[in-house]
């Protein structure tokens, strides 16, 4: 009975820690460090950040987030091993021509842009109105550096 006990204290232990840095069982270590780095760099004690869902696909990335009633989605991009955020918008992010403005190569910007529709999918309108309703384009200096995100061992 106390080994039972031990393993379900361990299950709900484990439970919460991903509760904690929102992250879920099937995340690639990309998905989860670039959750910690929108989390790290964006997060307020006042109003909790979700970010999902998380497309990668190369060395670029896109998240929806959400913040309270506001959202949108970021561009990210892997510079020498390391995850930056280039920049956050709304739906111009779900067109593969603005992504290749954004200098993703096109092989990658027509992949990410169906990935991310179809991740998108399984949301609520609601949520889905919220990663569309970034108004505008603000772009991240690339030269600029984040927290640290680390990768939780397996």
């Amino acid at each position: 009975m106390a080994v039972q006990t031990r393993r379900t204290a361990a299950l709900l232990g484990m439970i919460a820690w991903l509760a904690s840095t929102g992250t879920c069982a099937g995340d690639s270590p990309d998905q989860v460090t670039i959750r910690q780095l929108l989390t790290s760099t964006f997060a307020k004690a006042a109003s909790r950040l979700q970010v999902e869902p998380v497309v990668v696909v190369g060395d670029h990335a896109i998240a929806g987030w959400i913040q309270g009633e506001r959202g949108g989605r970021a561009l990210l991009g892997r510079h020498h091993g390391t995850w930056r955020i280039a920049a956050c918008s709304g739906d111009g992010l779900k067109d593969p021509k603005v992504l290749i403005d954004a200098d993703v190569p096109a092989a990658e910007a027509g992949a990410l842009a169906r990935g991310v529709v179809e991740a998108e999918a399984p949301f609520t309108v609601q949520q889905r109105a919220k990663f569309s309703s970034f108004d505008g384009w603000m772009r991240v200096d690339r030269g600029e550096t984040h927290p640290p995100a680390s990768v939780p061992p397996h």
